[in-house]
């Protein structure tokens, strides 16, 4: 199994979300910035998401009606 993280990652960007850091363990923070760099929205998607839940868990976080 491949995992969810490229189809999560895939529609993060697609919705204006980019690459902010790494977080602890193999976790990324992805967020989206406006003009004057403030954070209007933050999703944190771990690098080995094996689940289509969690996957789908964090696509309704993001605000993001679609799912996996």
């Amino acid at each position: 199994m491949n995992g969810f993280y490229q189809p999560v990652i895939r529609l993060l960007k697609a919705r204006g979300y980019r690459f902010i850091r790494n977080c602890k363990g193999s976790h990324e923070f992805w967020a989206v910035v406006d003009d004057q760099k403030r954070m209007r929205a933050y999703a944190i998607v771990p690098r080995n998401l094996g689940s289509r839940d969690t996957a789908n868990g964090i696509l309704k976080n993001a605000g993001i009606k679609d799912k996996v």
